[in-house]
């Protein structure tokens, strides 16, 4: 039985895409090899902002001519994202605790990254993280492909954390599917990013022992 969207996707033998997936696809994969291979500034976190959030943001609106609202850049539902981002942390604090506590390679790694500035550095390095993810990708991918834009903007959100510890790497898949579920229900990235920047410095709080 054909698919239904095949004659949208196929003029004979020639595969038709949709420009702006093709766009988002390529350019957001690019962004994360770029990153792991070359440096613009000084800082890998600055680099990141300018990588994730100011070229997707160019895209969005010289390329594409949409609002970057149209991508989660707004407030969006914030009582609803409030509501989740408080319930959101006070459930997994303890799972952070417990696992970091458990696991010598979490400590290791993430004991070693603490500094004074913890929450500028998070905040530089995970708000364009974010935008690209649970922005740019996910709305730009919910418009083709709906709800399963949900687990699609995952994938990559995962194997970008290949060269962490394993605990977290695995966990990536279903905490990058539940942080797109919160940007997907507020219509904001912003309440995932402010649930992962506690999940960061929290972490590492707990790995350098700060947080006994």
């Amino acid at each position: 039985m054909p698919m239904k969207n095949s004659i949208r996707y196929h003029i004979g033998t020639i595969p038709v895409f949709d420009h702006k997936i093709t766009v988002i696809t390529i350019i957001s994969t690019l962004l994360l090899i770029f990153n792991s291979y070359f440096r613009i500034t000084n800082s890998i976190y600055i680099d990141r902002l300018i990588l994730y959030f100011i070229v997707p943001i160019i895209v969005i609106t010289l390329v594409f001519r949409e609002s970057p609202s149209t991508y989660g850049f707004q407030l969006g539902d914030w009582r609803a994202g409030l509501v989740i981002t408080v319930l959101g942390i006070l459930l997994i604090a303890p799972i952070i605790y417990f696992v970091v506590k458990i696991d010598p390679n979490m400590q290791n790694f993430f004991g070693s990254v603490y500094t004074g500035n913890i929450l500028w550095i998070a905040f530089l390095d995970l708000f364009g993280w974010e935008f690209l993810f649970r922005g740019w990708i996910l709305f730009g991918y919910e418009k083709e492909f709906g709800a399963n834009a949900l687990w699609l903007q995952a994938v990559p959100f995962a194997l970008a954390h290949i060269g962490k510890p394993a605990v977290e790497t695995v966990s990536t898949i279903f905490g990058g599917f539940a942080f797109g579920w919160v940007a997907w229900r507020t219509r904001s990235f912003l309440y995932p990013f402010l649930i992962h920047m506690f999940v960061t410095c929290f972490t590492i709080l707990v790995a350098s022992g700060l947080v006994k």
